[in-house]
């Protein structure tokens, strides 16, 4: 299995149970495809960049999953036949990190030494050049 992070926009004039459930039909549609879910987050209304089917505003919705290649383009297929979505993109992951583990790096991993030297050794340097 390989792992996806797909954004999609939801119509913003779907609201309250209709909004609930959409997400819960995308959900669903991944479970029946067998997949992992790892993440569904609702990001709320946002401006749009650029406007969408005459829509301004939309609900972002970022879902982070692990599936076969065929499930998500059945998951896309769905996405691209319902109305109420606006726009999608799906991303192929390397590998999914919770937040959690993102947080805490692992000690001296990636740290190079930094090179230390002061204002003092710099002038100190000059006036040697001068002195000469």
């Amino acid at each position: 299995m390989r792992t996806y992070e797909t954004i999609f926009i939801v119509h913003p004039e779907t609201t309250g149970d209709a909004y609930q459930q959409l997400l819960d039909r995308y959900k669903e549609i991944l479970v029946q495809q067998n997949a992992v879910i790892h993440k569904i987050e609702e990001w709320g209304v946002r401006r749009l960049a650029y406007a969408l089917a005459k829509q301004t505003k939309g609900a972002y919705v970022l879902a982070i999953f692990d599936c076969l290649p065929d499930a998500l383009t059945e998951f896309e297929r769905r996405l691209r036949l319902d109305e109420g979505i606006l726009k999608y993109q799906s991303v192929h992951l390397e590998k999914y990190v919770p937040a959690e583990a993102q947080a805490q790096p692992a000690a001296g991993a990636g740290e190079a030494p930094a090179a230390e030297s002061s204002a003092d050794e710099v002038e100190e340097a000059g006036e040697e050049e001068e002195e000469d």
